[in-house]
């Protein structure tokens, strides 16, 4: 039995291939190794993973995740998952790869994510040949849910939001300036508490000119700060996959138009496609 998994920052979608080719998909939380260690992984694998999952047949894991950069970052993430399978060979990649799996195969392109975070990079078919880093979600992230978070708690806090958006916020949410603050500066996984909020900007129907601007303005700040210094990019489709790009993919198409590149795939998870990927990396060796 294998497992592929694609854990992002706020979930991780996980798929179980047992000996028959039957596929069985579950969730967890996400795990960036930026924000959690291996013992807060090793737990919080124990209490979500299925209980009827048979850990002691399975003989491989194939983890792509959020955060994965470098071996140090990696090896957070492949300690935990070595030690709830023990009996599996692990490997551990980066999300950037999984996407260039799942959208490419084997093809050359431009790949993308936007989800709670952000990242892109050029792909040769077999590896990454060019990457800009997001710089995270405090310093980049351009595009992503919590950057759309961020402008609109930004615009909460600092009393811009207009009238009708602020009143339907604390309908909503109930938070006051000061408790947005503090959930961002005091308590721990401030990346998704500020993407929760992208969910904020799809469901506003109060303003919707507002909510689209905050779009079109996250997409034009990706696209300026990373897309457009890749070198040759317009010589690319453009491929992405993520919740965000997914959600808000109309005005994303327009964005891409505006900066000369052709729309090619979008698609919300790559889970299906890297269990693809993988049986046929499998069937093929």
């Amino acid at each position: 039995m294998i497992i592929v998994a694609d854990g992002g920052s706020t979930k991780t979608n996980w798929c179980l291939i047992n000996e028959d080719g039957n596929k069985i998909h579950f969730n967890t939380e996400g795990y960036n190794p930026f924000f959690v260690d291996t013992s807060y992984i090793i737990s919080s694998l124990k209490k979500a993973l299925p209980s009827d999952l048979p850990l002691e047949q399975i003989t491989e894991v194939n983890y792509y995740g959020a955060g994965v950069h470098g071996e140090s970052k990696a090896g957070i993430v492949s300690q935990a998952i070595s030690s709830v399978f023990t009996g599996a060979s692990v490997f551990v990649g980066h999300d950037l790869l999984a996407a260039a799996r799942a959208l490419l195969a084997h093809q050359p392109g431009f790949v993308a994510i936007l989800g709670t975070g952000t990242n892109s990079c050029i792909y040769d078919g077999k590896v990454i040949t060019h990457h800009i880093d997001s710089a995270a979600y405090i310093l980049g992230d351009e595009g992503s849910g919590c950057h759309m978070g961020k402008k609109i708690l930004t615009d909460y806090v600092r009393g811009y939001m207009p009238l009708e958006v602020r009143e339907k916020f604390w309908e909503i949410y109930g938070l006051t300036p000061d408790e947005v603050m503090d959930a961002v500066y005091s308590k721990p996984l401030a990346n998704r508490f500020c993407a929760s909020f992208s969910k904020f900007v799809y469901d506003n129907t109060v303003n919707v000119e507002y909510s689209k601007a905050i779009v079109q303005s996250a997409f034009e700040d990706f696209f300026r700060n990373l897309v457009s210094n890749y070198p040759g990019y317009r010589d690319y489709s453009f491929n992405c996959i993520g919740s965000v790009a997914y959600t808000f993919r109309n005005i994303l198409e327009d964005t891409v138009k505006k900066y000369g590149m052709e729309m090619g795939q979008i698609i919300r998870s790559p889970i299906d496609d890297l269990v693809k990927f993988h049986l046929g990396a499998a069937q093929a060796s």
